[in-house]
């Protein structure tokens, strides 16, 4: 026992250092020079083309991620993230006029973009190189510290990342620190200037939590069960590709990734056919023989995911192998209900797959005759990260007026997330809080209200004893 309470004072000492070491650097004024924040851009960029090769082979060692993937989903996005923070941080930075009422003249207004101070990032294991490399960017270019905290899930992502930090960054500046829960709750206990997580809702609320004790600002990038909506005037064809594309990558560990499909019944047989074919098509007859298609990152994870398959019936997959944590895409009828019930709200009492994100490759498929009754539906649930819907013009508008969502596709799954020019983020328990490209610059950014008034001319008749109220009033 005693040995267990000096090893966890020693954890938080260290921790403590960390912070305030950073806290000093911080003071020093040094990361708000535009200057600086522009070469340790420079530096990540080198850093991450010059690992890249080590980032392959351990992101294929912990999800089995073939480099074709990692190239597109983790390594791009990360490099397009700081090539445009370098192109635009100079104009980003640059203090902001806004209009001054005449009440208040001579005086000038305008809004400056200042550093929080030391950040917090935690990162989570299903992309993980990109979701703490993506902030982190925002980081450096805001102007703040930052100290890292990867998923011990993916070990060997995290062990390449912590030698990246380390030859790139002095520790005072950004810092990585790795562990399991003892390290989150030593972290979260101190007094960060800001707090940037990616991760479960369960988790999220523990770091809204530790974060109010402090009124520390964050942002929280959650996830959610993300619907697929396919209506009966839809591209069947284009809809099946671009579901199982966006279902099957990373094996669907994916926060946006479409979590349950719902579609209308004139052209589900046909959809559910064509999604069959390019599945195959994709990933041969047997998909554990395909070197793109991804594993489960645990045994934990992979056991909650073969519970749901006793669930419901399984039109199309189910194979598994515990060895390899390896899951087939999987569509899956629940027994419970197969179509939208009237008003839109189906019990999910005792139906595991969908009372939480799947996280996985299995796609449960319901059935609808009424567009209301979907809109109705999803709205009488927690609001999703994504949404998804397939269909003509009118039902895309209906789609976008009669739902919420962090972030939508029309015609098409995850792509949204791509585009760096689009702010990322969920709404209530899928997040809250944007980033990517300004918004990231934005996220980690005090925006700062000054004005400055004439030193050479007063407004009298702002003084007691306000005689001159009435001219006052006119002039607002």
């Amino acid at each position: 026992m005693e040995s267990t309470n000096s090893t966890s004072q020693q954890l938080t000492d260290s921790i403590n250092n960390i912070v305030s070491n950073q806290r000093d650097f911080f003071l020093t004024n040094e990361t708000k020079s535009i200057d600086f924040r522009l070469k340790q851009l420079k530096k990540l960029k080198q850093v991450v083309v010059k690992y890249q090769d080590e980032l392959y082979d351990a992101l294929w060692k912990d999800l089995h991620k073939c480099k074709e993937e990692a190239f597109l989903t983790e390594i791009t996005i990360v490099l397009n993230e700081i090539n445009d923070h370098i192109k635009n941080i100079k104009k980003w930075a640059r203090p902001e006029k806004v209009k001054t009422p005449v009440y208040l003249m001579p005086s000038k207004s305008y809004v400056t973009y200042e550093p929080f101070g030391v950040a917090l990032i935690i990162a989570p294991w299903n992309y993980p190189f990109n979701l703490m490399f993506t902030p982190l960017v925002g980081a450096i270019s805001s102007g703040c510290c930052a100290v890292l905290k990867p998923s011990p899930y993916s070990q060997n992502t995290s062990d390449v990342m912590q030698k990246m930090i380390d030859e790139t960054f002095d520790k005072n500046y950004i810092t990585m620190v790795q562990g399991h829960r003892d390290v989150n709750q030593a972290l979260l206990a101190q007094k960060f200037d800001f707090i940037f997580y990616t991760g479960s809702p369960d988790m999220g609320r523990v770091v809204m939590e530790a974060a109010s004790k402090n009124l520390t600002p964050l942002v929280l990038e959650l996830g959610g069960k993300s619907p697929c909506i396919v209506d009966k005037d839809c591209n069947i064809d284009f809809a099946a590709r671009r579901i199982v594309w966006g279902k099957t990558i990373n094996a669907g560990q994916t926060c946006v990734a479409p979590d349950y499909l719902m579609v209308h019944q004139d052209v589900k047989d046909e959809l559910l056919k064509k999604m069959i074919y390019y599945v195959e098509k994709f990933y041969g007859d047997d998909m554990q023989k395909s070197h793109c298609f991804c594993r489960i990152i645990s045994d934990k994870a992979y056991n909650r995911l073969v519970s749901y398959l006793d669930e419901g019936k399984i039109l199309y997959g189910g194979k598994c192998d515990k060895d390899e944590r390896y899951i087939q895409f999987t569509l899956l009828e629940l027994r419970q209900y197969s179509h939208v019930e009237t008003h839109g709200r189906v019990s999910d009492n005792n139906v595991n797959v969908m009372m939480t994100e799947i996280f996985g490759p299995i796609l449960p498929v319901i059935e609808f005759d009424n567009i209301n009754k979907v809109s109705e539906y999803i709205m009488n649930r927690p609001k999703p990260l994504a949404l998804y819907y397939f269909g003509d013009d009118e039902g895309e508008e209906d789609a976008l007026r009669t739902t919420t969502s962090g972030g939508v596709c029309l015609n098409d799954t995850i792509l949204h997330v791509a585009n760096e020019h689009l702010p990322f983020g969920g709404v209530g328990e899928s997040g809250m809080g944007k980033y990517h490209s300004k918004e990231s610059f934005l996220a980690f950014s005090n925006k700062r209200a000054v004005l400055k008034s004439s030193n050479r001319i007063d407004f009298m008749m702002k003084y007691p004893p306000y005689d001159k109220l009435e001219m006052i009033k006119k002039l607002m």
